[in-house]
């Protein structure tokens, strides 16, 4: 028996505004862009992992309308679960995803326990790591 996580979900104020950021900063590719009732959920993927989906999706969207507040309230005050994206150079994408005018958290740095790291806030204010693998 095998397991693989197929979808990732990301709650977002503005679908469009997140693809841009999602798709021109980060690579990501559309899959998918599916609308209902109103809303819109958008599946992005990497080459690097072709069976994985990250969904963004509106708070609302296929939740009911007290869910879809609580959600929108814990999105605002930015303690939904953090994102962490693994890339092979993370000084470049830094670069690439600060020319995009995301909000620079953190600069490229060593971590004691062993990433180079930095860290970005999505438009919609979810917190972004992006990781790179340091040869010991």
């Amino acid at each position: 028996m095998t397991i693989s996580l197929k979808f990732c979900n990301i709650t977002v104020n503005d679908v469009d505004e997140s693809i841009a950021f999602y798709s021109d900063a980060l690579g990501l590719k559309v899959h998918n862009d599916v609308g209902s009732e109103g809303f819109r959920w958008v599946t992005l993927g990497s080459d690097a992992q072709p069976g994985l989906g990250i969904v963004l999706s509106a708070p609302h969207a296929g939740r009911s309308q007290a869910d879809g507040d609580a959600l929108q309230e814990l999105m605002i005050k930015g303690v939904l679960p953090i994102l962490v994206f693994a890339t092979d150079d993370v000084d470049a994408l830094f670069e690439t995803v600060r020319a995009s005018g995301a909000e620079v958290l953190q600069e490229p740095m060593d971590q004691d326990w062993g990433p180079r790291d930095c860290a970005f806030r999505d438009p919609s204010g979810n917190l972004v790591r992006i990781a790179q693998t340091v040869a010991a």
